[in-house]
C-alpha cells in the first residue's frame, strides 16, 4: 500500500487522502520530487501537505521538500539509512525529516551526452546562501574525467549539428528561450539564493536578459548572413568547433547565455563549466534545454573547481575555443594553458571603470548615476563604475552628494521586502572588499560614507555601501578591482587630466562621461580607452559588442558581435565565368 501511495503522489490521483500520503511519507521516509506546483496526490493542496501535523511531531519534520512538475522520478538510496529521490536531471533532495536543519538542495548529476549522468568521483561541492551563509545546495565536484568525457561527446556531436541548417538550429534555441521565460520565477529565487541580489532585481537583471539574449539569438540564427561573395571568391562563416564556456558567479545565467546560445546559434557545441559558487541555475537551464530536445552531446554541463575541471577544459586539444569570464589572474591562466593548441580564447575579464565628471556637468545627477552604477549588485559587476572623478572645486559637494544616495540603498537579505543591497557572495569575498576599505583609510583616504564597521548585523555576507575619498590616483583602491560596494572619489583638474587619470589602469573594460552637452562628453568618451563608455546617464544597450581593452579581456559578447566570436572565415575561390 505504501508503494501504491508513493506512486500516487508521482503521479497524482484525487481520490487518495492527503492523511494517507503523509502517513506513506512518514512510513517510507522518502518522497518522489514530482509534486506539482500547487496539488500534491491530485486535489490536495502544497501548504496543507507541508503543514500536515503528522509531519511537524518530533522527528518527522518534513524538510527541504522541493517543488516540481517532472514525472519522471524514480527512488534510489542515499546509502546512509534513508532515501533520496531523484529525477531523470540528477535532482534529489535527502529527505532524513531532521527538525534541527532543512537539507540543502542536492544536484548529483552531470548532464552529458543528452543525458544525466553519475559523476566519476564522489565528491560534492556545497553551495552557499549569502544573505544567512548557510547550505542552499550541494552539486558534483566533477573531476578531469568527467571534463573529457563531455568534451568526448561535444567533438561527437559536433559534425551533424555544425550541418544542421541555422533555421533549425534557430528552433531549437527558440524554445531554449521558451523554457527559460516558463521558469523565470524559480531562476530569479535561484539566484537571489546563490549570488544575494534581491529577488525583485535578480528577476529583471539575471533572468529578464537572458530570456531576451536567448530569443536575439534565435532571431539572429535565421537572419545573419552565412556567406557572400567578394568578387571571385565565396566568404563562408562556419563554427569554431568544440566550445568550452566557462563562466562566473555574479550574473551567472546571463553569462552563460552569452556563450552558449551565440554558440549554439553558430553551430558549436559546447561544454559549460558554470561557477562552483552560484550553479544551481545552469542545472535548471540544461534541464530546459534537454526538454527543448537539443540533440545529444552538443550542450553538456559539468560542474567543479577552476584548477580540476575548467584547466582540462582549456588545454584539451579536441577543444577549439575558450570562451572565460571571471577575474583577469584567473584569464591569464586560461590564455596560458589554451596557448599550447593554438586555440581562440575569448576573455572578459576585470575593471576599474572611471565614471568622469567634467565641470559643466550635472552634478547631483552625475553622482546620484554613477553610485547606482557601482553599486549594482552590491558592486559585484565588473563593469561598475567604482571610480568617479571630479573637478577638484567640486569635491566637498560630490561627496556630500554620494553620502546622500548611498544612505537611499537599504542593505538586507537577499528574499527580505524593501532590501536594495544585497550580501557579497561569499564570506572570502566580504572579508576582501572590507580588507581593501581598511587599507583604502590606511593609506590616507577619507571616509564619506559606510566603512569597514558599519555593515548591519546578522549571519549574512554583508558590506555597507562606502565611499571614499583618495587624493592619489595611484592608491590600491584607485587601482585595484575591489569587487564589492565601495567607491572611490577622485579630484581632476581639467578635461585633459581626468582623460589621463580615467585611462592610467591596466583595465580598460567600461567608463562613463558626464558633461554639459551630449557633444563635449562624446568628445571625451573617444579618448576613453574602455570598451563601453556611457555618455550622461544613457541606457545599456544589449545589442551593442561589450568587451574590454587591456587586461580587461579579449573578444566581445552582445548582439551579432557575441555571434561572430564563435565563426570561422573561409574563403573559397571560384573560377571566372
Amino acid at each position: 500500500m505504501t508503494e501504491a501511495l508513493l506512486r500516487a503522489v508521482r503521479f497524482p490521483r484525487p481520490e487518495i487522502p492527503v492523511d494517507a500520503v503523509v502517513r506513506a511519507v512518514i512510513a517510507s521516509r522518502a518522497i518522489a520530487p514530482a509534486v506539482t506546483e500547487r496539488m500534491v496526490a491530485g486535489a490536495v493542496e502544497l501548504d496543507r501537505f507541508q503543514d500536515h501535523p503528522a509531519l511537524h511531531t518530533e522527528g518527522n519534520t518534513l524538510q527541504a521538500m522541493e517543488v516540481r512538475a517532472s514525472t519522471r522520478s524514480g527512488l534510489s538510496a542515499t546509502g546512509a539509512g534513508g532515501w533520496s529521490s531523484r529525477d531523470s536531471a540528477g535532482y534529489s533532495r535527502a529527505d532524513s525529516f531532521r527538525s534541527d536543519k532543512a537539507m540543502a538542495l542536492l544536484r548529483d548529476r552531470l548532464f552529458i551526452g543528452g543525458r544525466w549522468v553519475a559523476p566519476a568521483g564522489s565528491g560534492l561541492i556545497e553551495v552557499i546562501d549569502p544573505s544567512d551563509g548557510s547550505a542552499y545546495a550541494r552539486i558534483p565536484e566533477g573531476t578531469p574525467a568527467d571534463a573529457e568525457t563531455a568534451i568526448a561527446a561535444a567533438r561527437e556531436a559536433f559534425d551533424a549539428w555544425s550541418r544542421t541548417p541555422p533555421a533549425e538550429r534557430a528552433g531549437y534555441i527558440g524554445r531554449i528561450a521558451e523554457g527559460v521565460e516558463r521558469r523565470s520565477d524559480e531562476l530569479a529565487q535561484t539566484i537571489a539564493h546563490e549570488v544575494g541580489m534581491p529577488r525583485k532585481m535578480a528577476a529583471r537583471l539575471q533572468v529578464g536578459g537572458p530570456v531576451a539574449s536567448w530569443r536575439h539569438y534565435a532571431k539572429l540564427a535565421r537572419e545573419f548572413v552565412w556567406e557572400e561573395r567578394v568578387g571571385h571568391s565565396l566568404v563562408v562563416r562556419e563554427p569554431i568547433g568544440v566550445v568550452s564556456a566557462i563562466t562566473p558567479w555574479n550574473f551567472p545565467l546571463n553569462q552563460i547565455t552569452l556563450k552558449v546560445a551565440p554558440a549554439l546559434a553558430a553551430g558549436c557545441t559546447v561544454v559549460l563549466k558554470p561557477s562552483e559558487v552560484a550553479p544551481v541555475n545552469a542545472f535548471i537551464l540544461a534541464e530546459v534545454i534537454e526538454e527543448a530536445g537539443l540533440p545529444a552531446g552538443v550542450f553538456n554541463l559539468v560542474t567543479g573547481y577552476g584548477p580540476v575541471v575548467g584547466e582540462v577544459l582549456a588545454r584539451d586539444p579536441r577543444v577549439d575555443m575558450v570562451s572565460f569570464t571571471g577575474s583577469t589572474r584567473a584569464g591569464r591562466r586560461v590564455a596560458e594553458l589554451a596557448a599550447a593548441t593554438v586555440k581562440k580564447v575569448a576573455l572578459e575579464l576585470g575593471g576599474k571603470s572611471a565614471a568622469v565628471i567634467l565641470d559643466d556637468a550635472d552634478l547631483a545627477a552625475a553622482v546620484k548615476g554613477t553610485v547606482s552604477s557601482c553599486l549594482l549588485n552590491s558592486g559585484q559587476t565588473c563593469s561598475a563604475h567604482t571610480r568617479m572623478l571630479v573637478p577638484r572645486a567640486k569635491l566637498e559637494e560630490a561627496a556630500r552628494l554620494a553620502a546622500e544616495a548611498v544612505s537611499a540603498f537599504k542593505v538586507g537579505p537577499a528574499l527580505a521586502e524593501g532590501s536594495r543591497l544585497g550580501p557579497l557572495v561569499s564570506e572570502a569575498q566580504r572579508d576582501r572588499v572590507v580588507g581593501y576599505i581598511r587599507r583604502g583609510l590606511e593609506e590616507g583616504g577619507r571616509l564619506v560614507a559606510g566603512g569597514p564597521d558599519a555593515a548591519p548585523e546578522g549571519k549574512g555576507f554583508f558590506v555597507a555601501p562606502t565611499v571614499l575619498m583618495v587624493d592619489d590616483p595611484k592608491a590600491t583602491v584607485a587601482q585595484e578591482e575591489i569587487f564589492g560596494p565601495v567607491l572611490v572619489i577622485l579630484p581632476h583638474d581639467g578635461d585633459e587630466d581626468a582623460i589621463a587619470i580615467a585611462n592610467d589602469t591596466i583595465y580598460g573594460l567600461a567608463g562613463a562621461v558626464w558633461a554639459g552637452s551630449d557633444e563635449h562628453a562624446l568628445a571625451v568618451a573617444r579618448r576613453i580607452r574602455a570598451g563601453q563608455v556611457d555618455v550622461n546617464g544613457a541606457p545599456w544597450n544589449p545589442l551593442a559588442p561589450f568587451g574590454g581593452y587591456r587586461q580587461s579581456g579579449l573578444g566581445r559578447e552582445n548582439g551579432d558581435y557575441g555571434l561572430e566570436e564563435f565563426l570561422e572565415y573561409k574563403a573559397i575561390q571560384l573560377r571566372s565565368a
